[in-house]
């Protein structure tokens, strides 16, 4: 199992999967606006999606789970 991560605080602008997909390293998960600068969030590790913890238009802290793999 992995958590994916928020790098910066910032607003979730988009949700880039859903519950069951599978994610490849390096795909993007979830883009964060911060700024005025949208941030991809992109998986470390391969998994299938389990849970989703963000909601678009929500903010963020670095370091908030944003998407549980598994």
């Amino acid at each position: 199992m992995a958590d994916v991560k928020a790098h910066i605080t910032g607003t979730v602008w988009k949700v880039e999967c859903k519950v069951g997909d599978k994610i490849a390293e390096g795909d993007t998960v979830v883009t964060l606006e911060s700024m005025k600068m949208e941030m991809p969030v992109e998986a470390e590790d391969e998994g299938k999606v389990k849970e989703i913890r963000c909601q678009e238009g929500k903010p963020v802290r670095e370091g908030d789970t944003l998407v549980v793999l598994e």
